[in-house]
């Protein structure tokens, strides 16, 4: 398992996820609390909304998930997504299923109905005045994209939840998904060696 030094924060120094083992990226984030809020940021559909995607959830384990993307509307001053998203510029659904949650501190729930999907995990840890926000993504087909677009949407969530203005989500993720091509190709270069 790959290890990262944190900041006087508790973030991972550079704030970018690392990958854990194949197919498995995990970020950590310190965010303002109390933990109620940063809860309520991911299980309540209208705060989810303004980070991540809308849609219900049924909090109890089995329940339904139901994630509803609007990228292209969650920063206001966005440019239209590249080529490669424009399937994902308007709406975009996904549903899942509740695999565990423990309220305030854990919810898990897998990424898409199949049963072969891929379960995203988030684990809240109280700081002082802050909230450690874990989020471990496992069996992932495309590390890239979603390790970059969580990248990109926890720090909308961070800013969000501190009252800033984030930056243009289509930006950052391109940015942010060419930056994981080159840390992950070396992460895997340095592992084999």
């Amino acid at each position: 398992m790959n290890q990262q030094v944190t900041n006087r924060d508790g973030d991972a120094q550079d704030g970018y996820g690392v990958v854990t083992e194949p197919g498995t990226v995990r970020f950590e984030r310190l965010l303002p609390g109390p933990i109620e809020r940063v809860w309520s940021y991911l299980t309540e559909s209208d705060k989810r909304r303004t980070w991540l995607a809308s849609g219900e959830m049924e909090l109890q384990v089995g329940g339904r998930v139901e994630l509803i993307w609007r990228n292209s509307e969650l920063t206001g001053h966005d440019d239209p997504p590249p080529p490669k998203y424009a399937q994902h510029g308007a709406e975009h659904r996904m549903q899942g299923r509740i695999t565990a949650c423990e309220p305030p501190r854990l919810l898990a729930f897998t990424w898409g109905s199949a049963s072969g999907d891929s379960e995203v995990r988030f684990e809240l840890f109280p700081r002082a005045d802050k909230v450690m926000l874990v989020l471990t993504h496992h069996r992932l087909r495309d590390m890239l994209s979603v390790a970059g677009g969580w990248h990109a949407h926890l720090g909308i969530l961070r800013d969000r939840l501190n009252g800033d203005v984030p930056p243009a989500f289509w930006k950052t993720h391109a940015r942010l998904e060419a930056e994981y091509a080159q840390r992950i190709a070396t992460d895997q270069t340095t592992q084999t060696k």
